[in-house]
């Protein structure tokens, strides 16, 4: 699982594939569809699309005379799965941050009136 994560997230790792996965999650697109708003050869989108069908992210079919790519939407389950993990650990971390500092915070009167009576004697 984690070998193909990594292959994931490296592939998301460039802009212009970035943005043909959000261009692709509106519909399917054919590679010259997808190469228009850039300023790289149909060759290079179709490197990036390999890369991204290396990472499970798009799959290519044949209909006809047309090639569309389509967006394989359940490798982002994969990726929602293993950043929800560690999004509730780091929202338990604070959690026990916030109650320290509460603590912290409740102690804090108690002490200076203490250090305000010792002082008085």
């Amino acid at each position: 699982m984690d070998d193909r994560l990594s292959r994931v997230f490296s592939a998301l790792a460039d802009p212009i594939r970035r943005d043909m996965v959000a261009r692709l999650a509106v519909g399917d697109a054919t590679v010259n569809e997808l190469a228009e708003p850039y300023a790289v050869t149909v060759q290079a989108v179709s490197k990036h699309l390999k890369v991204l069908e290396d990472a499970g992210l798009v799959s290519r079919s044949k209909q006809a005379q047309r090639r569309p790519v389509h967006l394989e939407a359940e490798v982002f389950d994969l990726m929602t799965k293993w950043i929800e993990r560690y999004r509730l650990e780091a929202e338990q971390r604070y959690q026990r941050l916030d109650a320290v500092l509460a603590e912290m915070a409740v102690g804090e009167p108690d002490q200076a009136k203490t250090r305000s009576e010792g002082e008085a004697s």
